[in-house]
């Protein structure tokens, strides 16, 4: 990495304030194109989050990338992007790197190692100057430049401004609001931030059913989300709580804890066919045996039992609703991901370039676009870095 005492020149053609994999990525496009970059980054380590990903195996793409995976106010803003630089291009750029790939679910793309996708993307971007440990505290904007100050007073120059701050999730990894804050002095909305891709706190279940993992429906008005969902101490998590979260639910969602088959009409034929077996070991065919225990505690034979007071479990099997004050969602530390950001509308969708401010980028998560569990997140940080007009 740079250091200040190397410096003899601070005026540069881009400066890049982050070096995640957004930040990164654009700085090996704009040195290929022979532009002198300077990089920004307030960590101590590049790409952090990448380092992460997937387990540190680095999710990398999905091939099922379009705009029906991101989340925002306007989700088709990711098309233009998505269609210039595609999953199958990231994955081509991965595989040029000799970094060894593996399809862990279809179209969900990983690396064998997190460190080479990052040293891949140090390694493109070699030409460019990069500063960690670097907090940029000021922007000012010239007829013709912009010029960035640091914590420290040093102070950098350039025609353009890259915003690739990323949002504030992942908040041991060392985060800053500083990209929201540029957005704001140029103008920018910045759509309200919440967390996305993360736990939920809850009373709906309890504690002791912490560690039990299921597959599991989820219902969020007309979609259906069909993941593994996770007890936890403080209520619920796991891919499909996750995919929840990043979606609009503040309304609410409902839950079925056994897809795929009518409880009450299972329960009815158990009854017939089973009828002196207790209704919670018959329950514990397709449940958990402390799931089973906590949706009822009926120790009757399933005979016994009326078909109304089947029906009445079969609802509360299937049809869990928590409405918006049953939950609350975990908090930025556990996001893997924050929705909102800087307002799609005053950007350019072509070339990430502010409607605004001319010479003024923003890309990546920073952005009010979040995508799904699964890759999507990463190559929009590939694919807005790529879309910026070099």
């Amino acid at each position: 990495m740079a250091t200040y005492e190397n410096m003899t020149n601070t005026k540069f053609d881009f400066i890049i304030i982050g070096a995640g994999a957004s930040g990164l990525f654009t700085a090996a496009h704009a040195t290929r194109a022979h532009k002198s970059v300077c990089v920004l980054d307030m960590g101590e380590n590049p790409a952090r989050r990448v380092a992460v990903s997937g387990g540190g195996k680095c999710n990398f793409t999905n091939m099922h990338a379009d705009a029906s995976h991101y989340f925002g106010q306007n989700p088709n803003f990711t098309r233009s992007a998505l269609a210039r630089f595609t999953p199958a291009d990231m994955v081509n750029w991965v595989k040029s790197h000799k970094i060894t790939v593996y399809e862990k679910t279809p179209g969900q793309f990983f690396a064998d190692d997190a460190k080479h996708i990052i040293n891949a993307l140090l390694s493109d971007a070699y030409d460019a100057k990069i500063f960690q440990n670097t907090t940029v505290t000021a922007v000012e904007k010239t007829n013709e430049s912009f010029i960035i100050t640091t914590k420290d007073n040093q102070k950098f120059t350039s025609q353009k401004l890259i915003v690739a701050t990323g949002g504030i999730s992942y908040a041991d990894l060392g985060i800053s609001d500083i990209g929201y804050k540029i957005a704001k002095q140029f103008g920018h909305k910045i759509i309200p931030i919440r967390p996305g891709l993360c736990g939920i706190k809850t009373k709906i279940f309890d504690a002791t059913l912490s560690g039990i993992s299921i597959p599991a429906h989820i219902t969020i008005g007309r979609e259906k989300i069909f993941d593994d969902m996770l007890f936890t101490h403080f209520g619920l998590g796991g891919p499909a709580i996750y995919r929840a979260t990043v979606r609009d639910c503040a309304n609410g969602f409902t839950i079925n804890l056994i897809p795929n088959i009518d409880a009450y009409d299972w329960l009815r034929w158990q009854k017939n066919k089973n009828g002196r077996k207790q209704l919670k070991t018959i329950l514990a065919t397709k449940l958990p045996n402390k799931l089973s225990e906590f949706l009822t505690k009926d120790t009757r034979n399933i005979a016994d039992i009326r078909d109304s007071e089947l029906r009445q479990l079969a609802t509360r099997i299937q049809n869990i609703k928590l409405n918006a004050d049953d939950f609350s969602l975990f908090g930025f530390a556990g996001a893997e991901v924050t929705r909102g950001g800087v307002d799609t509308s005053q950007i350019s969708s072509k070339t990430m370039e502010s409607k605004l401010c001319p010479g003024l980028y923003f890309i990546g998560e920073c952005i009010d676009i979040a995508g799904d569990l699964g890759g999507y997140n990463l190559q929009w940080a590939w694919c807005s870095a790529n879309a910026v007009d070099i």
